[in-house]
């Protein structure tokens, strides 16, 4: 059993200098420029799939790191870079969790690669569960998967939102309905491959922050996939509902909260890149903007902020590498520590960045200076994949042992 540590390995450390080379010399430069174009960052994508940044083969070595360091790691240093172009290149990663979470290895071997494609042809992918009414109640989910016998076929219909990718992707991957009266336990995941007919494109959307990133509707109609598009396999699922329509309290889990809970700890340090790339361009400014004859950080007022910021981020930090080594290493989230971290450093992101702004002034709120767009970019680390309050929620039951509502 891999034992706890606070020191990377010389390897982790070689990993992670490369990592923050390619986001300070080929991120940093570019992130205004596509945060205003709200595009795909397509020539990024390309050049981290050069490097074999964005491949199959680095996020496996990352994800099977026995410390379970290696993808926080990873995530803090390109969100360090700009979370924008990060998200584009690190988007799939939740799909292929959703694979992982629920697929076999032959699901798993046959569809995680052409989620990437290769360095002569970049293919992205998205994993599709919120919906217009139903985004943190996933009970609420309305989008259909029947099941046609005789073809041996699902066939789905419905509308996805938030869908990073969506649309784009070379492979969606789809959590849909397969039993209505079990509300969240009667879900279930689906791949839908790439080219297959009904599945479209619905609204893009023009956001706040992250605007490197795709983020559109879904829509589902008459989808067909073969039976071997059901993650787990039929036999599998079939297993699990009979269990909750018995009333037994473990059913296997919901499709949509397995992948969730396996990425938040990733998504947390997501949230710590963004606070710390907007505290060093604060501290780096308080040092040398003079004011009254001496730079700002001789001042009480700006130091103690510094100070908070920076004691912030390392107790975020730490939550994110705890709840990564206990997943890494198989213990349980008794205390819910996987939320718990996502929380944490979701609202630290927001603060620190916040707080960036108000020592850089004027400038600070003005697109001349980054610290602008770093606290529109931490605006959603509170909202997605499960809103500050959900995740309040989910540690007070695991805490309590009662259904707090």
């Amino acid at each position: 059993m891999t034992e706890f540590a606070l020191d990377l390995n010389d390897d982790q450390k070689a990993v992670r200098e490369w990592i923050h080379g390619f986001a300070a010399d080929v991120m940093r430069p570019a992130a205004a420029e596509w945060d205003e174009r709200e595009e795909t960052p397509w020539p990024i994508i390309q050049e981290a799939a050069k490097i074999g940044l964005y491949s199959l083969d680095f996020y496996a070595q990352q994800f099977f790191d026995p410390t379970g360091l290696g993808i926080p790691m990873a995530m803090e240093e390109l969100f360090w870079g700009d979370a924008g172009l990060a998200l584009s290149i690190v988007g799939t990663g939740l799909a292929a969790v959703g694979v992982l979470a629920n697929g076999t290895e032959e699901q798993v071997g046959t569809w995680i690669p052409q989620m990437y494609g290769d360095v002569s042809d970049v293919k992205v992918a998205a994993f599709c569960s919120s919906e217009p009414d139903a985004g943190s109640d996933v009970s609420a989910m309305r989008t259909r998967a029947v099941y046609d016998q005789a073809k041996d076929e699902w066939v789905l219909n419905g509308t996805k939102t938030w869908a990073t990718n969506g649309g784009i992707a070379n492979v969606h991957v789809v959590v849909a309905v397969v039993d209505p009266e079990l509300g969240a336990r009667g879900h279930a995941s689906f791949i839908i491959p790439p080219g297959t007919p009904g599945l479209s494109q619905g609204q893009k959307f023009k956001k706040h922050g992250i605007r490197a990133s795709h983020t559109a509707e879904v829509v589902l109609e008459d989808v067909r996939v073969p039976g071997s598009c059901l993650l787990g396999g039929k036999e599998k699922l079939d297993e699990r509902l009979a269990r909750a329509r018995e009333g037994g309290k473990r059913t296997g889990g919901n499709a949509a909260m397995a992948t969730f809970e396996a990425s938040r700890p990733a998504v947390g340090a997501q949230a710590v890149g963004i606070a710390r790339a907007a505290y060093e361009t604060a501290l780096d400014y308080a040092r040398t903007r003079v004011q009254f004859g001496r730079p700002i950080i001789d001042n009480q007022g700006v130091a103690f902020q510094l100070a908070d910021m920076r004691t912030q981020i390392d107790a975020a930090r730490l939550l994110v590498w705890r709840a990564s080594w206990m997943a890494a290493t198989r213990r349980p989230f008794t205390s819910a520590e996987g939320s718990m971290s996502k929380l944490f450093a979701g609202e630290t992101a927001k603060a620190v960045t916040a707080q960036a702004m108000q020592i850089l002034g004027g400038n600070g709120y003005t697109r001349e200076y980054p610290v602008e767009r770093m606290h529109r970019d931490a605006a959603i680390y509170t909202v997605f994949e499960g809103t500050s309050e959900i995740q309040r929620l989910v540690i007070a039951r695991t805490l309590s042992g009662m259904t707090i509502r």
